[in-house]
């Protein structure tokens, strides 16, 4: 069925709410046909070529509406209806869509030539605000430039340094977790992971500004991310999603950001320090290969690009975590005293399953330059072909009870990487993803061990959509009893 233009995207089932779905229902996404490769082996250069332009008519246009509000209602009724390959068109932006959620088809897609399949981040509603020069936006020979710079900034040692501002950024907003009033945890892992990024990329001390123009910059960040989670930012996400550059309201709140960034350059260009090893100072000190600085415009949406992502999906990755402990008592006691006992093969499941149950980030994107084959479908040269993660995380046939919240089916599979992918997957799966457990790990565990919460019989909360990221909609919201 060609969900293209099929009814059943505007089927009453579409309404239901997944995450209110019971611990033994099933999601009916299961089997399928398994086949699936490129049909064409080479692509043109120009993506542009192999796109339309996506219609704008009335239909199209509501059900567009429909899908930036709520895709993950819509995916779940209609992957229950149909085995394979889900399609819709968007009026703006991506155009026509084909979404997966088989893990043989997404491997496929995973593992070609990227000159096959590109990322499609350049049409993300990230795109204009991280920038066209960004590691997350760019693809070719520029994407392996900009990740091989990168890369080491984030694995073995340079994760082992970061850890002592880990555990005292911990400890600092732990010990200031107001007793007895309901707070959205993720207010409180976001200073946290804020403060450690900041420590990453810009070497403050702890996180903690020391110039007026850093003081800025994180005041703004902050800002822009409470804005980003308003029903003002969806409808501004929409407007710019014909641009690749910041236009209308997001151009007016990324202003302030983009002023202090500067501001810190300036500052740090002005004041060389030889031992600086942050990142900030790594793009300052390159060279390309005619022995010139990069421009600032590269500099910039390579830190705004780690100042943002390297600390959003790590806070809604805490704050999922404990609103789904809070809502599972049993749960909740046995992660706890597991994390008394300094028992990590339990947390390492309990953190599988949150971000099995509640994928930070639940879908990543191709551009098709070439038709493909997946299972009895074709999909043409041109569709931006997704890839579910929340979908493929709530298989039947991969996860029996997938609604249901529950660590311990981590302790006897070691998921593969086209059937877990919290992180994305390739090669472009998350760059920053080892910093972002040795995070989780720490923030999760000493929450666990220090704080008391109440558990709560309340609905689960709504999954809100916020660029590419679904996050709980009222951040978490916990009451602690006490603070050990």
């Amino acid at each position: 069925m060609n969900l293209l233009t099929a009814p059943s995207i505007s089927m009453p089932g579409a309404t239901r709410l997944w995450h209110h779905r019971g611990a033994d229902v099933r999601s009916g996404i299961t089997g399928g046909d398994e086949r699936a490769a490129p049909l064409e082996t080479s692509a043109p250069d120009d993506v542009r070529s192999v796109l339309t332009r996506p219609s704008t008519s009335p239909g199209v246009l509501a059900r567009s509406i429909r899908l930036v509000r709520r895709p993950a209602d819509m995916f779940f009724a209609d992957a229950a209806e149909n085995s394979g390959v889900l399609r819709y068109e968007v009026a703006g932006g991506p155009g026509r869509i084909a979404i997966l959620s088989h893990p043989a088809h997404i491997k496929s897609l995973m593992t070609a030539d990227p000159r096959l399949a590109p990322s499609a981040t350049r049409m993300s509603p990230l795109a204009p605000i991280v920038g066209s020069e960004s590691v997350l936006t760019s693809v070719g020979a520029r994407h392996r430039r900009q990740r091989s710079m990168l890369l080491p900034r984030f694995h073995g040692k340079a994760v082992a340094a970061y850890r002592d501002g880990i555990d005292t950024a911990t400890a600092k907003h732990i010990d200031a977790w107001p007793v007895g009033e309901l707070v959205p945890v993720a207010d409180i892992a976001q200073q946290i992971t804020l403060d450690v990024i900041l420590s990453a990329v810009f070497g403050l001390p702890d996180g903690i500004p020391t110039t007026s123009a850093e003081r800025d910059l994180r005041a703004t960040t902050l800002r822009l991310l409470r804005w980003s989670a308003r029903p003002v930012a969806t409808l501004a996400q929409l407007l710019n999603s014909r641009s690749a550059s910041p236009v209308g309201l997001t151009k007016v709140v990324l202003r302030p950001m983009d002023r202090a960034l500067y501001r810190v350059l300036d500052e740090r260009r002005a004041q060389p320090d030889p031992d600086r090893s942050d990142i900030a100072q790594l793009l300052l000190d390159t060279r390309d290969e005619d022995g010139n600085p990069l421009p600032d415009s590269e500099i910039r949406d390579e830190l705004v690009t780690l100042l943002l992502a390297g600390h959003e999906t790590t806070t809604n990755a805490v704050a999922w975590t404990f609103e789904r402990l809070t809502r599972h008592p049993e749960v909740y006691a046995h992660a706890r005293e597991a994390a008394l006992a300094g028992n990590d093969n339990y947390i390492d499941a309990l953190l599988n399953e949150s971000m099995r149950a509640r994928p930070v980030v639940p879908l990543v994107a191709r551009t098709l330059m070439v038709p493909w084959q997946f299972g009895s479908q074709r999909v043409e040269a041109g569709v931006f072909a997704g890839v579910s993660i929340l979908l493929l995380h709530h298989r039947d046939d991969l996860y029996p009870r997938p609604f249901a919240f529950d660590p311990t089916r981590f302790f006897d599979i070691r998921p593969t990487a086209h059937t877990f992918m919290p992180f994305g997957g390739g090669i472009r799966r998350c760059l920053g993803a080892p910093l972002a457990m040795a995070e989780l790990n720490t923030v999760v565990t000493e929450i666990l061990r220090r704080v008391d919460l109440e558990t709560t019989d309340r609905p689960a909360e709504r999954p809100q959509h916020r660029n590419v990221t679904m996050i709980p909609a009222d951040g978490g919201l916990v009451r602690a009893r006490s603070i050990g």
